[in-house]
């Protein structure tokens, strides 16, 4: 009886030993996997000499906008050819004038970055029916034969988790969703829904903020301060926003308020807001910084890869991002080629 018992755990120990170097494998594949198709490709580019390369972008005002539009202009002059590039203004409509502008230039390829998706999508798929190839920068679009961003699922579970971390897994957080129709800004969001469903005892007070362009962190310093006299000390724990312009107002009207039991978190990493985590009497507490200008570097590259005949560009190419916390914000700056890196 006892061998047999012995002989029943060796089994079970062996079948579990066999789950767990399973699992170890898939997860190892899956390693690879990403490290194949997510991360930017380091081989040489072709050049583009002789080649016009059409660049759209919704609008410069901000940091990563403006970053990820200059990546595209210098590296498509680093490889010889012509940008023609245009900048929306912030406008659906003067956005999609210009790409009717290209449509009937016809250059050799267009890059679009950014805009309200359902808006733009028409006049995508007419770039894709006119025989122009179409690549985009932080717009998921079918038309679109790569896009280059960052990992924006991952980016927002990632956000969110050390949102619930620093909580412990309890508080009342405001949330800003003002531009839910950007696909990245929906990614964001989303994961942050889908990792609260897990942690009941976290709720997002309604109705959620709205963010909005132009005056940005005006507005969004006064939703908060008037919020901040509705929600006294002990009742808010968290601010959350899917980029981190707003949340520069949001961190100087808390920090006003002298108000630091309420943490910050955001997504981009403009300088003025990694500063703000780097500072420790700020509430500004995470951060998942993004490299806009390797982002459209990396877009004109896989442009300039297809123009020479390369089809196997995936859907997706995913520049890496580091989330910035107190204790790595000094370091951050100096990865990310930020001005303060005292």
């Amino acid at each position: 009886m006892g061998k047999n018992k012995n002989i029943e755990r060796f089994h079970a120990s062996r079948k579990a030993h066999e789950a767990f170097f399973g699992r170890l494998l898939a997860l190892l594949a899956a390693l690879l996997t990403c490290a194949v198709l997510c991360a930017p490709a380091a081989a040489d580019v072709p050049s583009l000499k002789g080649k016009r390369i059409g660049i759209s972008v919704a609008g410069t005002e901000h940091y990563w906008d403006l970053k990820a539009y200059k990546g595209q202009i210098d590296e498509v002059k680093r490889l010889g050819g012509t940008p023609i590039a245009m900048d929306g203004g912030r406008k659906d409509s003067q956005q999609i004038a210009q790409l009717q502008a290209l449509i009937a230039d016809k250059p050799d390829a267009i890059i679009e970055q950014l805009g309200t998706a359902v808006v733009l999508e028409p006049w995508l798929k007419k770039i894709r029916e006119a025989g122009i190839p179409l690549f985009t920068v932080d717009t998921a679009s079918p038309s679109s034969i790569n896009v280059t961003t960052s990992d924006n699922f991952y980016i927002g579970e990632q956000l969110a988790l050390k949102l619930v971390s620093d909580l412990h897994g309890e508080g009342n957080i405001l949330v800003f969703n003002g531009f839910y129709g950007v696909s990245v800004m929906a990614m964001r969001y989303d994961q942050l829904r889908e990792v609260l469903k897990w942690y009941p005892k976290i709720r997002i007070i309604q109705p959620e903020l709205v963010d909005v362009i132009p005056n940005t962190v005006q507005d969004a310093y006064s939703q908060v301060s008037e919020l901040l006299s509705k929600y006294p000390a002990g009742t808010l724990q968290a601010i959350w926003a899917g980029w981190d312009i707003p949340q520069v107002g949001a961190t100087q009207a808390v920090d006003a308020a002298d108000r630091l039991e309420i943490k910050t978190y955001a997504v981009d990493g403009s300088p003025d807001f990694v500063a703000l985590v780097k500072n420790p009497n700020s509430s500004a507490t995470a951060v998942v910084a993004q490299q806009p200008y390797l982002i459209g570097k990396t877009a004109v590259d896989n442009v300039a890869r297809y123009l020479a005949g390369d089809r196997t560009l995936p859907p997706a190419t995913y520049v890496p991002s580091i989330l910035v916390s107190k204790d790595n914000a000094a370091q951050a700056q100096k990865t990310l080629g930020q001005a303060d890196t005292k």
